[in-house]
């Protein structure tokens, strides 16, 4: 087995996908297509401060994209040259030929880019599934990570959070056709202002305008024939994710991280539980942990000058810039 691949590896020929509304790209960001075999790639990029700066890798959650990271790219700019990757099947990535929608298949495919670009060691970053993800990189392939940062990473709970149940429920067969049916009438809007109540820790901080981007985001997501598809596969990865024991557990694997590990957690966090801050602190072996009051489930959405802040200081105190 290849040091770049996971176990149930398997590659076919890219396929294409029909295009819908462009993707948006905020001001200084630019977007790439990379072509692995089997695999489409869509990368958000920032241009560093200054050449020479290490490399950083954004992972974005369930049913997110790489316009997760926007808002904290630019505040580390100075720090890491970095990008932000849309997942199989979700921003402006097409889903993959395999259909493989799984935590280890989700980590092959950021691995691949990784060593496609030659960009690796990197500073990780993760947020929910992403946040799985990157744990999973940094205990199978220690050498492409400095330091590993996770923002409400999505590490298994034997009590879920209430609000986190319709999301384990749509793993379950037929489950996604039927909301989808259900919810035929709703629009773009009231689907935002429910994700928003469901991640942020006060929702009514949300600009006008950042939630006019975001229901516009809605709106193009709901125009691609594979969306139900890509979440109701990520969903059932994540739930396979949480009872896969032995050393691909994510909690051993967790164990296995070398790199420096910021952990960050929001209080009003309601699909992962804050109460996982102190297990997820004791085991990831060279980590600090950073809780938010107010914070939701994508601080570094909310409060991206505390998370950079933080960053800045692992940077510093490990030596990894």
């Amino acid at each position: 087995m290849s040091s770049t691949e996971l176990p149930g590896s398997s590659l076919a020929a890219a396929t294409a996908v029909p295009r819908v509304s462009a993707v948006r790209v905020a001001e200084g960001e630019k977007l790439r297509s990379v072509t692995l075999p089997g695999l489409t790639l869509n990368v958000r990029t920032r241009p560093p401060a200054r050449t020479g700066l290490p490399p950083a890798l954004y992972v974005h959650g369930l049913g997110g994209s790489s316009q997760n990271w926007s808002a904290l790219m630019p505040l580390l700019a100075d720090r890491v040259d970095g990008e932000a990757v849309d997942l199989p099947g979700f921003g402006d990535s097409p889903p993959p030929d395999d259909g493989n929608y799984s935590v280890s298949g989700q980590a092959r495919a950021c691995i691949r880019l990784l060593d496609a670009s030659g960009r690796g060691p990197v500073h990780l970053f993760g947020n929910s599934l992403g946040g799985a993800v990157a744990t999973r990189i940094a205990a199978v392939r220690p050498d492409l990570v400095r330091t590993l940062t996770l923002v409400s990473p999505a590490l298994p709970e034997l009590r879920v959070q209430r609000a986190a149940v319709p999301t384990g429920l749509l793993a379950l067969p037929g489950v996604a056709s039927l909301f989808a049916r259900l919810s035929k009438d709703w629009t773009a809007e009231q689907r935002t202002r429910g994700v928003m109540a469901l991640c942020y820790g006060d929702p009514e901080a949300v600009t006008p305008e950042a939630f006019q981007h975001a229901v516009q985001e809605m709106e193009r997501r709901l125009e691609l024939p594979y969306f139900w598809d890509a979440m109701t596969r990520s969903a059932r990865g994540i739930v396979d994710a949480y009872t896969l024991g032995g050393q691909h557990g994510l909690w051993r694997q967790a164990e296995r991280v070398l790199a420096p590990t910021l952990l960050v957690y929001g209080k009003r966090d309601q699909l992962v539980s804050y109460r996982m801050a102190r297990k997820a602190a004791a085991a990831f072996r060279d980590s600090r942990l950073l809780t938010l009051p107010d914070a939701g489930h994508v601080a570094m959405m909310e409060y991206p000058e505390a998370v950079a802040s933080a960053v800045r200081e692992l940077m510093d105190d490990s030596g990894r810039s």
